[in-house]
């Protein structure tokens, strides 16, 4: 084999609706290697050019989570379980990719990068197991004076734009997109900004297992500029501010109230603070939910005074 030989690089693009287009806008910017605590060489290395997305790259990805919401929602919480362990699997598969990635965007050795890496697998794996739990903890029969069964459950909200984290590019990616696709919500995620490539990779996986396309789609550039028309957006349901700064996350807080988005902004907006390795609770599983109440007439009393 020849010593010349050179590298191919690879291309990392979008991920919407499925597929994986270049930005419409045709930008491009430079990924670069983050700075290690040990100060090791290597620290700035040009590592790839990913697609800047644009306002109508923003657009076409609330459009194709709410084409697939109905399908995912209307999916039994039993299958959203077995989607969302295959894509673990998946995961699994792909463990040195995400490694090298990980450690190259966090600054982190090999080591501390596969602990990261495994412990994204097994939080994504949590969360599968809650699809058709989460439900019993929510939702149940409520106790009325009266005749009446009246019943509680859960909902998915709809359509929900999640900033990731900016530091914690993979397990923080994790656990703010596993939670809300396992509750049946649709997702429109906003990479970290310098260190989007371990995101643009999920995608990769996500086209490559069981779930169907449009349930997550996965934006990559300035947070900033994408967010903006995200929260304005009509047909966005929710929005979670977590890889927001404290003056964007107000901005965006202020364009969600036009259609009364739901907003989940984490205290401290997220900084570096944020323990990502600690347990996830229930939180953000039911932070996409709307609970629905049923009444229904549980039959004519009989002489006895008793109903079935």
């Amino acid at each position: 084999m020849s010593d010349n030989r050179l590298s191919v690089f690879k291309t990392y693009k979008l991920y919407v609706g499925g597929k994986f287009p270049r930005s419409e806008s045709g930008r491009v910017y430079e990924v670069t290697a983050k700075k290690s605590a040990s100060g090791e060489a290597g620290t700035g290395k040009w590592l790839a050019n990913a697609p800047r997305s644009s306002r109508k790259d923003a657009r076409d990805a609330v459009v194709a989570a709410r084409k697939a919401f109905g399908g995912w929602s209307g999916a039994t919480a039993y299958n959203r379980g077995q989607v969302l362990y295959r894509v673990a699997e998946m995961l699994e598969g792909r463990k040195e990719q995400f490694v090298r990635e990980v450690a190259d965007a966090e600054g982190l050795s090999k080591s501390k990068a596969a602990a990261v890496v495994d412990a994204a697998i097994d939080r994504w794996v949590w969360y599968a197991g809650w699809t058709d739990k989460i439900g019993q903890v929510v939702g149940g029969a409520n106790p009325v004076a009266g005749p009446f069964f009246n019943l509680s459950t859960p909902e998915p909200t709809g359509v929900v734009t999640v900033l990731a984290p900016q530091e914690s590019s993979f397990l923080g990616l994790v656990s703010v997109i596993a939670p809300v696709i396992a509750t049946g919500n649709t997702a429109v995620v906003v990479a970290s900004a310098d260190s989007p490539l371990p995101a643009l990779s999920l995608g990769e996986v996500l086209a490559t297992s069981d779930l169907p396309g449009g349930v997550v789609n996965i934006l990559s550039g300035d947070t900033a500029e994408i967010a903006a028309p995200l929260a304005s957006h009509q047909d966005v349901n929710a929005i979670d501010l977590t890889g927001a700064d404290a003056a964007l996350a107000k901005e965006l807080e202020i364009a969600a109230a036009d259609n009364l988005k739901r907003v989940v902004r984490p205290q401290p907006v997220d900084g570096g603070s944020v323990d990502w390795t600690a347990d996830p609770g229930t939180h953000r599983l039911t932070a996409f939910l709307e609970t629905k109440t049923v009444w229904h007439p549980t039959g004519a009393l009989g002489a006895s005074g008793s109903s079935y």
